[in-house]
This record gives structure tokens, sequence and C-alpha cells, in this order.
């Protein structure tokens, strides 16, 4: 396990990370079932605090419903240098993509690929500059799609190729998370995992934990 004991461990996002979490965004003994959200982190969580317990790793849920890489630099410093995590996991990109198909009319709501690139890009150059992180995630966004020629699908995989070649500039471990989902869509429609494509049931939710503990371990 790549994660040292005491560390602290933020995951920011959009509603996947989010998942219902309240605002603490931590296990909490008034809010136990959805400190966390009802998410991969929680999966996550459990997951570390069952096979790795003697570590004590303090999760932090910072995802937030509907936010993209612009809302994510709205709120970096607090809910990233401010907290001054040991590891960091960044998921974002789903709505920067999605607004573009879900209503292509407002485009005041689009995050083309080249602000996405660039707000990333300043993103990490500041966390660089501001942390000494022990460990850095990037995920990439996914659809629920198995078709690689379909639009959506293939706009998400341009931004998923973003964040690879992010993951090399800064030096950080990717985890490709459309991989990921595609696994399950050898043996599942896409309705069975997420009604829209995006929102995963626990089906979906704990393969990312898998994916995401495995990189870890």
């Amino acid at each position: 396990m790549r994660i040292e004991s005491g560390a602290k461990f933020v995951l920011i996002g959009d509603s996947i990370t989010d998942a219902g979490r309240d605002d603490s965004g931590e296990m909490t003994p008034w809010a136990p079932a959805t400190g966390l959200g009802r998410g991969y982190v929680d999966l996550l969580n459990a997951m570390l605090a069952t096979r790795h317990r003697e570590r004590r790793i303090r999760i932090i849920n910072r995802g937030i419903s509907g936010n993209t890489i612009t809302d994510l630099a709205w709120r970096w410093k607090s809910d990233v240098i401010e907290l001054e995590p040991h590891w960091l996991l960044v998921f974002i990109g789903t709505n920067d993509v999605w607004r573009q198909f879900d209503v292509p009319l407002r485009e005041e709501l689009h995050v083309h690929l080249e602000v996405y690139r660039d707000t990333y890009r300043d993103l990490l150059t500041r966390t660089r500059e501001a942390l000494e992180l022990d460990g850095l995630l990037l995920m990439a966004p996914y659809v629920l799609e198995t078709n690689p020629q379909d639009a959506f699908r293939a706009r998400m995989d341009e931004y998923g190729d973003v964040v690879e070649s992010l993951a090399r500039e800064f030096d950080a471990t990717f985890i490709d998370a459309q991989s990921a989902v595609d696994e399950l869509l050898e043996h599942h429609h896409p309705t069975e995992i997420a009604w829209d494509r995006i929102h995963l049931n626990t089906v979906g939710h704990m393969q990312l934990a898998e994916r995401i503990y495995a990189t870890l371990d």
C-alpha cells in the first residue's frame, strides 16, 4: 500500500465524487451513512479502513454536483491547498463534456477542450508549488458508451487524453476510469449501471473504487 500511516487523502470532483455527501465530506458520528457520500469515495474508505486499518488514513470528499474544471478553480484554494493533503485525487471532466451535448445551445455552460486543458494545468501547477504531495492521482472522465465513434464517447475520450497527458507532465498517476467502466459493459448493458450513462449505481462505484485501490496497492 502506497499511502503511509496517518495520511490525509482529498478526493475532489463533481457529482460522481459527491454522491450525496454531507457538508463535512468526512465520516461523522451524526451522519455515518452520508459523510463521504454513497459512492466510490465511501467504498474506497471502507477498503482502506478494513484492509489497512492500522494506517488510520483520513479520507476527505470534496466533490460537488455539477462542477466543471472551472468550478474547481474557484474553490481550489479552500478545498485543496488549505487542506494540505498528503494525497490528492482529481476526477473532473464529465460535466465539461456533458453540457456540450445535453444543453448544446447554452454555450456559457460549455468548457471546451483548450479551456479544460489550460485550467487543469494551472491548478496542477499551483498545487505543485504550494504542496509537497506524497501522491497525485488524476482520473479520466468516462461515459457508459461502448461505441468509440459515438460523438459523446469520442469527445469524452479527448478529455481523457488530456488528463493522461497532464499526468505525465506533472509526474502523477493516471487512472483510466473509462477502461474501468468498459470492463463492466462487457457483461452489463449501460442502463444496468447508470440510467443516464453517467451516474453510477453501487456496482459502478465499486468498480471505480477497486480501480483506485489497485492503483494504490
